[in-house]
């Protein structure tokens, strides 16, 4: 030992500085290998199997210590012999500034695989903490950037941030959709307006879709073709969107269409007519109660006058809306425990509407399509049962057989 140490003492300067370099760097690739490859990977049967996140954090964390021995062994001269004092400086802030650059690291992944356990949470889908996550991150970093800064100028941190208030007025302009997007979060989690897995639409975004993910300065959602789009999180404060959470929690989806009857062909229903229409079960108990009703009238007000005119009488346009309304609380996939109503809107140009407002049983849209399409074509079935039609413009057809008339 002794002689290879007079050996080394007579080597030239340079050799003895590349020697002692080379074996201190070869000392920081021993210390990263145990660490990684045989401790870490040790250990790695121990940590979370769901994902790599924990690994990499611990492997930044590791990253540590030969960054250390290389600070801590420049300034041994017997080891690395012949560096003058800005070389050996120079070198250790290179690895004092790489050490705080691996524990923000560290930190990041750590914040990361905190983020990861709480989504595995039943609450996450209500409460996200990404974006404040990405906010802690952004912090991490801002301090890891000070600090490296200070390190390789050799100066106090404290010293630049001195400095940060004749740059606020910049910092503020640069960070300007951070400082939004973090207020909007913490609004959007605060008011448990958002959640991923939510059904919203936002026509000035054309979004209408599911959330599938809520960060700090954006908010994704996928519609149902399939696209994705990309919100701006403080848009979603600042403009208005549709959130269909409430329907999809309530258990019944609203069914609100109209159908538009030719009001030509309304009129009053002969006794015959009536006669059919008992047949009809679910309208069996109106007409006899409506009738019952309209018999004592007339009794009672015309006083034995017999012009019609005066008299109360059915209309197949009331009946058929009592049917409507009939029809719908026996129906099995109508929701009762909802608002039910049938009624007239506004005659126009294009006929007497017959509005229909009920509620289906179930959320999922396929089947509600599924609901309203089968009532729909009912009715447009039956209308002529009671003597009504349904109004559309005229066509092509319409012209053709009008013009063959003539």
């Amino acid at each position: 030992m002794e002689q290879l140490a007079i050996f080394f003492d007579q080597q030239a300067p340079w050799v003895q500085t590349f020697v002692g370099l080379l074996g201190l760097g070869l000392a920081a690739v021993i210390a990263n290998y145990i660490l990684k490859a045989v401790i870490l990977a040790t250990l790695a049967r121990w940590l979370d199997q769901k994902t790599d996140t924990d690994d990499k954090a611990a492997g930044w964390a590791a990253t540590v210590v030969p960054l250390l021995i290389i600070s801590r062994g420049i300034w041994l001269e017997w080891l690395v012999p012949g560096l003058s004092v800005e070389t050996r400086t120079f070198i250790m802030h290179t690895a004092q500034a790489l050490i705080v650059v691996s524990v923000a690291m560290a930190i990041i992944r750590g914040l990361a695989y905190a983020n990861e356990l709480y989504e595995r949470l039943p609450t996450s889908k209500n409460r996200p903490i990404k974006g404040f996550v990405q906010v802690a991150k952004i912090l991490v970093l801002c301090g890891a950037a000070i600090i490296v800064i200070s390190i390789l100028i050799d100066e106090s941190p404290l010293l630049l941030l001195s400095g940060l208030g004749a740059i606020t007025a910049v910092l503020l302009l640069v960070f300007k959709d951070t400082i939004l997007s973090l207020v909007a979060s913490i609004q959007l989690t605060t008011n448990d307006m958002l959640r991923v897995g939510d059904w919203i639409t936002m026509s000035s975004m054309d979004a209408d879709g599911d959330v599938i993910d809520i960060s700090l300065h954006t908010v994704k959602v996928q519609n149902f073709d399939k696209t994705i789009v990309t919100i701006p999180t403080h848009r979603l404060v600042s403009d208005s969107y549709a959130n269909w959470r409430g329907m999809a929690e309530s258990g019944g989806r609203r069914i609100k269409r109209s159908i538009a009857l030719d009001q030509n062909s309304i009129r009053f229903l002969s006794e015959n007519e009536v006669a059919d229409l008992t047949k009809f079960h679910v309208l069996a108990p109106y007409l006899e109660a409506k009738g019952a009703e309209i018999a004592e009238w007339n009794a009672n007000e015309l006083d034995g006058e017999a012009a019609p005119v005066n008299a109360r009488r059915l209309t197949n346009i009331g009946t058929f809306r009592a049917y409507i309304q009939a029809y719908l609380k026996s129906h099995p996939r109508i929701d009762a425990n909802f608002t039910l109503l049938v009624r007239q809107l506004a005659p126009g140009t294009h006929g007497l509407p017959i509005e229909l407002y009920c509620f289906t049983n179930t959320t999922a849209w396929d089947i509600y399509e599924g609901i309203q399409a089968d009532i729909f074509d009912h009715l447009l079935a039956i209308a002529p049962e009671f003597g009504l039609r349904a109004f559309q413009d005229p066509t092509g057809l319409d012209l053709a057989a009008g013009l063959a008339r003539r």
